[in-house]
């Protein structure tokens, strides 16, 4: 569900404070450690897509199990920008048609991290997509840790093999920007740098997803990010193919 309800979006943010800062090791702020809730301006400019377990919820507090947030251009335009433009130059990413969507803060719980809680959520992104004339969606991918020597291969097959035309081409900011080209072709295991991959990462670029040019080292996050372009209509391709004609059974979610 699209959710702009106080107490579901307060889970969600709990929910990213517990994956971000408690376990994949993000810095957070004194005001966020006080609180253990992960939020920044955008939350309240943007839509909530969040997966509720009603067996582990209660009246006054709803329980998420995973959450994406949505924020459409028309929405940031004029009030901030996207997120993705602290790091990335966007000024030549155009939408096909409609308007642009960015994704992000994207997280599941541990205890359902079996694949039905992002399938919910990727239904629920068609659905929004569908609904509001969204012609690309756009967002930081992130590969765990600050050392780009460490995923060099990883960074060097994306480039090589995924990166987005220039029409829609991001670029890492001229003073943040980190080289993704560092290995030669030759040089690079391309099955392997595909299986070391994030999942996520790998389910974006099934559904046709591609790569800005040049990395980011996020040192809050401790995380080397891409930005990540994927045109609305192979999303679509892919949702029909598998979304509605596989509808997960997840008894426990809403």
């Amino acid at each position: 569900m699209a959710s702009e309800d106080g107490p579901e979006i307060e889970a969600a943010q709990l929910l990213r404070y517990r994956v971000f800062y408690e376990e994949m090791g993000a810095i957070p702020t004194p005001s966020m450690r006080a609180t253990r809730i992960d939020m920044d301006r955008f939350d309240a400019l943007a839509d909530h897509l969040v997966v509720v377990d009603l067996d582990r919820s209660t009246e006054r507090q709803p329980f998420v199990a995973g959450c994406y947030r949505a924020l459409r251009q028309s929405v940031a335009e004029g009030r901030g920008g996207f997120y993705t433009a602290n790091e990335f130059d966007l000024r030549m990413v155009k939408a096909p048609y409609g308007e642009i969507l960015e994704l992000g803060r994207s997280c599941v719980e541990p205890d359902y991290r079996t694949g039905a809680v992002m399938q919910l959520l990727w239904r629920g992104i068609a659905d929004y997509v569908d609904s509001r004339n969204v012609g690309l969606m756009l967002g930081c991918a992130s590969l765990p840790g600050t050392d780009p020597e460490a995923v060099a291969p990883l960074l060097g097959y994306l480039h090589h093999h995924h990166l987005a035309p220039v029409e829609l081409r991001p670029r890492a900011l001229p003073d943040l920007l980190v080289p993704t080209d560092r290995l030669p072709p030759e040089a690079i295991d391309g099955r392997a740098a595909l299986r070391a991959l994030p999942p996520l990462l790998k389910a974006y670029l099934r559904m046709g997803g591609r790569i800005g040019e040049g990395a980011v080292i996020d040192r809050q996050f401790n995380t080397i990010d891409l930005c990540l372009v994927l045109p609305t209509e192979r999303v679509q391709a892919h949702y029909q193919r598998h979304y509605r004609q596989h509808r997960p059974q997840v008894p426990a979610a809403a």
